[in-house]
């Protein structure tokens, strides 16, 4: 080996020693600042965490504050949004993979699909409001907040369910067809099964983000104060963001602690969704 090939092999080490420990301390840096605010929000919180808490509605002495409006609205949302994300999403994603032929069309559609992901969800909200609130007449109800968010998350799921989907060896494809299978049957008996993983993992992260997401709901009209349930789909509704943004912009100091509170259901609610479908998605990799 030359001296200038020792010397370029020593400066690549040196190079990916460097990248390596810079990355380290990113991870690092990042670890501690959340575990720092977890803290800080536990501190605070976690003495006005109790039942009395989770059953009553919110109110203007902190003392009497509680998340129980926002929180089944939030269910409520969730339960709309979830298997509309999951079935258009997946849909879209076979048709895309499976379907549709490599044309100038569908390349635009990918692109636009990609490019969707990165708008801010402010925009998705003016949309809701122009489309599901004033001309479907929707109102300002939970079924315009779900399809409103059910827009924001969908180019997630879709992007990540392709990509699960093209994962799949189209060996296994051939082998379908070479047994009798047809296309339909070859999607739902081999290719789904195998990328349900990683269609579950992006599902993870749409709902993710759906769970938190304040300014699209703000925008179509949901309601920072609500003292009823709601019973249908068509009634007003909060969630518990845009209660624990209300609570910390009050000036009474103890609403900083009921908001740190509702940090801590949300938290909770957030952890049970994702530990549910990774539950499924480690099953189904069991399987394979």
């Amino acid at each position: 080996m030359s001296q200038s090939e020792t010397q370029r092999i020593m400066r690549r080490k040196r190079t990916n020693s460097f990248f390596h420990s810079l990355f380290f301390v990113s991870t690092c840096i990042g670890v501690v600042a959340l575990v720092l605010l977890l803290i800080q929000v536990l501190s605070k919180g976690i003495g006005w965490l109790d039942w009395d808490f989770l059953t009553s509605f919110s109110s203007r002495k902190p003392e009497n504050a509680g998340i129980k409006a926002a929180l089944v609205g939030t269910i409520w949302l969730m339960a709309i949004t979830a298997p509309l994300t999951f079935i258009i999403g997946v849909s879209t994603a076979i048709y895309l993979e499976e379907y549709a032929k490599d044309t100038w069309y569908s390349r635009l559609i990918q692109t636009n699909i990609a490019n969707l992901a990165g708008v801010p969800s402010i925009v998705y909200g003016l949309l809701g409001l122009t489309v599901f609130v004033r001309l479907l007449h929707l109102e300002r109800s939970i079924l315009s907040g779900a399809l409103t968010m059910t827009l924001l998350v969908l180019p997630i799921i879709i992007v990540s369910s392709q990509e699960a989907i093209r994962a799949i060896p189209t060996s296994q494809r051939h082998a379908s067809y070479a047994l009798g299978a047809n296309r339909w049957q070859t999607i739902v008996r081999v290719v789904l099964p195998s990328a349900i993983p990683g269609i579950l993992t992006g599902a993870i992260l749409s709902l993710s983000r759906a769970i938190g997401e304040t300014a699209p709901l703000i925008v179509i009209g949901a309601v920072s104060f609500i003292a009823h349930l709601p019973e249908t789909w068509f009634d007003t509704f909060t969630v518990m963001p845009i209660q624990i943004f209300n609570w910390s912009s009050l000036p009474q100091a103890e609403f900083q602690n009921v908001a740190a509170a509702g940090i801590i259901v949300l938290l909770i609610l957030l952890l049970s969704m994702n530990a549910f479908a990774i539950y499924l998605r480690n099953k189904y990799q069991k399987k394979q």
